[in-house]
């Protein structure tokens, strides 16, 4: 008898259990419903937000005397009803950026200075957006858009999708500093300060070649850094005008040349100021008349 009530109590407690549990998954599905239907609600207010009205006092009424064809000022303000979204929680807030479709957008970007804000427009994630931030600030610098592909966290369909749009300023040799140039690859401390006093000496670049007549700025070098760079149009070397002393500065100007054309310009009439001229007085060499004639030179005034 007494293993008929265990039997008994073993079935009520399964029975009771199982009702128990039924419940549970009731209560936990309409839960999952109920949290759904919410997210749903905050999301479709994101596009259709409900909206408040707002009355903005702007200023003095001011009434027209028709008589007098005059304006005056009335006593009072007017105002201007405005529409404006409810603000909501930043809960809300929160569940509908995460919830929500991204909108993926395409538009004309740095990577070196994009903002975490429009790298998620673009299509990548915080996670990611935030990764490529973290790469800038230890140094990493995009220097060509196949260096962008190269992140991992840039998969190749999205780089192929915003490869057009990939805008990366190459660097006027006329105008960088030498922190500019020693981003580029192969370029450290010494041939960035290169860079800048040839720059000087020369009174600015007049081609991007020029740089390979730096002390060991050799093709090579050159080639690894020539699409990054752009030179833009220099100040005219004033040749025409200068002293014999200013003269023998230039890097194409020897002593005994710069002496020679403060001569020829005494001599021969401003018609006659030209290279070529110099070059069949016999006063420059044919290496020196053919870089200056490559240059950026001033017209004889």
């Amino acid at each position: 008898m007494e293993e008929g009530k265990r039997q008994k109590t073993l079935k009520s407690s399964f029975t009771t259990g199982a009702i128990a549990l039924v419940f549970l998954l009731v209560g936990f599905e309409t839960a999952l419903f109920i949290h759904k239907a919410a997210v749903t609600r905050l999301v479709a207010d994101r596009d259709h937000p409900d909206t408040v009205y707002v009355v903005e006092r702007v200023g003095p009424r001011v009434q027209a005397d028709e008589d007098a064809g005059q304006q005056e000022e009335e006593t009072g303000t007017d105002t201007v009803l405005l529409r404006k979204s409810a603000d909501h929680s930043p809960d809300a807030v929160s569940i509908r950026e995460k919830a929500s479709p991204r909108r993926v957008e395409t538009f004309r970007f740095n990577p070196n200075t994009v903002s975490q804000e429009d790298l998620m427009r673009l299509g990548f994630s915080e996670k990611q957006a935030r990764s490529i931030l973290n790469n800038r600030a230890k140094g990493g610098r995009f220097r060509r858009p196949s260096d962008f592909a190269k992140s991992y966290v840039v998969a190749d369909s999205v780089f192929d999708r915003l490869a057009p749009y990939i805008d990366i300023p190459r660097i006027d040799i006329n105008r960088a500093d030498s922190a500019a140039f020693e981003t580029l690859p192969g370029i450290g401390p010494y041939f960035a300060a290169k860079m800048v006093s040839y720059r000087a000496s020369l009174r600015g670049y007049s081609t991007p070649e020029q740089l390979m007549e730096i002390y060991h700025f050799d093709r090579e070098k050159y080639d690894a850094l020539k699409d990054l760079i752009y030179c833009s149009a220099p100040e005219p070397y004033p040749i025409w005008t200068l002293s014999e002393r200013d003269l023998a500065l230039h890097p194409y100007i020897t002593r005994d040349e710069a002496h020679s054309i403060v001569l020829y310009r005494t001599h021969q009439p401003s018609s006659l100021w030209t290279v070529e001229g110099l070059r069949k007085a016999g006063i420059l060499t044919e290496e020196h008349y053919g870089k200056l004639s490559r240059c950026v030179l001033a017209q004889p005034e």
